[in-house]
């Protein structure tokens, strides 16, 4: 509870500092595109913090990004799929890469950086061969208007992809912090094989964690894929795994596993659109998104190197 108040009191800080350099961080339109992306990155980024909960790692998701994008504007403008069941099909292909990640570190043990370099490679390439290299939208999202504002849309003029991330939070935040299924995933985060001992079926939580992970990152595509409405497979999603792992880690998961709550994660997500916000708002460079990023990340980890308790000597 300690890291998530004191990412909190630096995120209000933060939220006061920029208004008070440009009063155009309060307006209505910065607001609204602010929580639009606050709630697309969120829910991936919870997925993110899950496999981190379990001590592993997803180096993928922004080529996964790229392959259901690119699959997405085919099944919908090209091959004429209903939009219920292309949306169906999208996530279930999340869902089993997740599962294929799941199975090639719990069966065949293969490290989980390993396995998901691999997926970021191997996704980004099919993603390019599949779309012919060429980039890939919805046009004018003719007939399947729904998606479109889905992304794009509001209620109350509150962004939709925000209201869905409240959805999704809630119902994490009972299965991470209310459910036996959470309290195994923190234990096999902690110590695997004393979890094991204690009859916890570790490979099939640690496997489970990655289809999740998969799931939110399935729908935090659609949803990423109708905002742009431009899918080029060579850059769609790139390095976007960066910013769900700098969340969860600002938020309080921890790299070694066994630490995080859904609160810190959604927390350190707002923090980081809010430095993107203050990068754009001010004019610097958008390049330099990518130094905030690998700072960001090394405070985390510093500073979860320096609250990491110390062995008590006997």
């Amino acid at each position: 509870m300690r890291k998530e108040l004191g990412i909190f009191i630096l995120l209000v800080a933060l939220c006061v500092v920029v208004a008070a350099i440009n009063p155009r961080f309060l307006g209505l339109a910065n607001l609204q595109n602010m929580g639009r992306l606050i709630g697309t990155y969120g829910i991936f980024s919870i997925g993110l913090g899950l496999v981190i909960i379990t001590g592993g790692i997803d180096l993928s998701v922004g080529s996964v990004f790229a392959l259901l994008g690119v699959l997405l504007s085919m099944m919908l403008t090209e091959w004429g799929w209903p939009s219920a069941l292309a949306v169906a099909a999208v996530i279930a292909a999340a869902m089993a890469l997740g599962w294929l990640h799941g199975f090639l570190i719990t069966r065949v043990r293969i490290q989980p950086f390993i396995v998901t370099l691999c997926g970021l490679l191997f996704y980004r390439g099919l993603a390019r061969f599949i779309a012919n290299d060429e980039t890939k939208g919805f046009g004018s999202a003719l007939g399947f208007e729904t998606l479109r504002d889905l992304a794009s849309g509001t209620l109350f003029y509150v962004p939709m992809p925000f209201v869905l991330l409240v959805v999704i939070s809630a119902v994490m935040w009972v299965v991470l912090h209310r459910s036996v299924y959470g309290r195994y995933l923190f234990a096999v985060g902690r110590n695997e094989e004393a979890a094991r001992y204690a009859g916890v079926n570790s490979r099939r939580v640690i496997a489970s964690a990655y289809i999740l992970s998969g799931a939110l990152a399935g729908i935090a595509g659609v949803l990423m894929a109708f905002y742009t409405n431009s899918i080029s497979p060579s850059s769609h999603g790139n390095f976007y795994e960066l910013y769900g792992i700098a969340a969860a880690v600002l938020g309080g998961c921890s790299l070694r596993g066994g630490e995080g709550s859904i609160i810190g994660i959604l927390i350190g997500t707002a923090l980081l659109q809010v430095l993107q916000n203050l990068v754009n708002l001010l004019g610097i460079p958008s390049s330099l998104n990518f130094a905030v990023m690998g700072a960001v990340i090394l405070l985390g980890v510093i500073a979860d190197q320096m609250f990491k308790r110390e062995p008590v000597n006997a």
